[in-house]
């Protein structure tokens, strides 16, 4: 079911939302300093483009804590621009849940949203 839904969300729109996270992390990739958000923004491509059948969780080892580290690049992400692609996931959730067709595409963009809100952090899984 996964893959019908997958296809129907390519189709009617989620391919554009991937090729926009594509060109932001390409453009991030472009300086040094950008490197790191051009990641994140290339793991949002990724679940934009096949959200369905995927969940992102939170990463936390006891072996490596990077907490901190994960606190501040996500300040930096909202500050400089994530804002505006948390608002968007938000508004386009929204608006798609006003349907009942629209819902399951709806409750995607909120789970881009939680991505987009802090990725640094986070993995995408497999379900």
């Amino acid at each position: 079911m996964s893959i019908l839904l997958n296809i129907l969300w390519i189709i009617f729109g989620g391919f554009f939302v991937f090729m926009g996270y594509i060109a932001g992390g390409l453009a991030l990739c472009l300086t040094i300093i950008g490197i790191p958000w051009g990641i994140q923004c290339f793991k949002l491509a990724i679940l934009a483009l096949f959200p369905f059948g995927s969940e992102v969780t939170s990463r936390y080892r006891q072996s490596a804590p990077t907490g901190g580290i994960n606190i501040l690049l996500n300040i930096i992400w909202l500050i400089f621009g994530g804002i505006w692609v948390v608002f968007s996931h938000l508004f386009w959730g929204i608006a798609l849940c006003v349907t009942i067709i629209g819902i399951p595409f709806g409750l995607q963009h909120f789970k881009l949203m939680k991505l987009a809100f802090t990725p640094f952090g986070r993995d995408i899984v497999d379900y």
